[in-house]
């Protein structure tokens, strides 16, 4: 007979452990291959030490000359707060008490639940690897109306979305709890359900992810955009400096793609993957159609990709249209708490009542953060 007991049991001895691989392996190349690691992690805060070559620390010398000073390294202590990242499962009463006969349904409907969890895990993560820690999704460039609103760039899965409209200054949310009901790919539209007040003052502001704002990882979107990294100033501070190349769209070409690469190894980085969307990615290969190994290799989580000049190339359906990341993933840490675990409360259940309904709930944790330990070796090709 099934009872909650055993379906606790489920969660915690199988579940678990498959969710744990597949949120691990499955979300993106990129993620698949930065390092996972509680070592970075004091109290509720990611902390690491960034560390600044300096030439210095091996010189030449004479034979009988004096030994040259001790050089030491240079420092940059980073230290963010864990994100709180939960993932929620809910059964009714109802449904439990029908399948109680039946542990093949009660399966059922566990592998239901837990396959709808991991598919917006794996999407949500995926999306904000590549934001700013705000949920900044696009920045309004057009109130065409109080519902219609055009951005410098929009993505398919932008409808159904719900979103606030955060200030210009970043203070606080402008405009809260509005659901965008279209997406017009074509013209960078957007529509909202309802009306936003004050549309007309808008322009400029950024829409972010319902409630998120503040508290996501710190993504690729923070390293590249904005005058400061981590608290320091990237102008005068090179370390903190990502490399970054504009290049027209529509002019877009191989040596654009190869220089970049050359650059940023110049700069002492190591070009290890590129991202960008579909449509960039099938621009490139058509660019590199003569040279490009057919088809790639696989990597880590059974991903293939084509490739430039050895330098994998994969597309991400969440990766911004106007951008071609080129990254060494072994320069990212996923400083966490601990891996994906289940809540449970004092008796050490893990599905609880829900207050006031003839409903169950179970909730994943994972506390984390993303660093960048050599950001002035990561690089992004910006196509206008």
């Amino acid at each position: 007979m099934i009872t909650l007991s055993n379906a606790d049991a489920a969660l915690k001895e199988y579940y678990l452990e498959a969710i744990s691989h597949q949120l691990d392996k499955g979300i993106s190349p990129f993620f698949s291959a930065v390092e996972k690691s509680a070592q970075y992690v004091y109290g509720k805060n990611a902390r690491c030490a960034l560390i600044g070559g300096d030439l210095n620390r091996v010189v030449t010398g004479d034979e009988d000359g004096s030994l040259p000073d001790a050089a030491g390294n240079n420092y940059y202590d980073v230290a963010l707060p864990l994100k709180n990242i939960y993932g929620s499962v809910a059964i009714t009463d109802k449904a439990v008490r029908a399948s109680q006969d039946s542990s093949g349904a009660f399966v059922n409907l566990l592998n239901a639940e837990m396959e709808g969890l991991v598919a917006d895990a794996k999407a949500n993560f995926s999306r904000m690897l590549f934001g700013d820690g705000n949920g900044t999704i696009a920045y309004i460039t057009k109130a065409n109306s109080a519902t219609s609103f055009t951005l410098n760039t929009v993505k398919s899965w932008f409808k159904g979305l719900a979103v606030d409209i955060a200030a210009a200054d970043a203070s606080e949310a402008e405009v809260e709890d509005l659901t965008i009901s279209a997406v017009d790919l074509a013209t960078n539209t957007i529509t909202f359900s309802s009306s936003v007040p004050g549309y007309a003052d808008l322009v400029g502001y950024p829409v972010v992810v319902k409630g998120a704002y503040g508290k996501e990882i710190t993504g690729l979107a923070a390293i590249f955009d904005g005058a400061t990294l981590y608290g320091h100033t990237k102008a005068s501070e090179d370390f903190f400096n990502p490399y970054v190349k504009a290049v027209t769209a529509s002019s877009l070409s191989a040596d654009d793609i190869t220089g970049a690469i050359e650059d940023i190894e110049e700069r002492g980085g190591r070009a290890a993957m590129m991202i960008c969307a579909h449509s960039v990615r099938g621009k490139i290969a058509s660019l590199f159609a003569d040279s490009r190994l057919a088809g790639g290799t696989a990597v880590e989580g059974g991903y293939t990709g084509v490739y430039v000049n050895g330098v994998p190339v994969y597309a991400d359906r969440f990766c911004p249209s106007d951008r071609i990341y080129i990254l060494d993933p072994a320069d990212f840490v996923l400083a966490q708490l601990c891996d994906w675990e289940w809540m449970e409360d004092d008796g050490g259940r893990i599905l609880t009542r829900v207050s006031g309904k003839a409903a169950y709930t179970a909730t994943l944790v994972k506390y984390a953060e993303l660093i960048c330990k050599k950001p002035y070796a990561q690089g992004m090709i910006q196509l206008g």
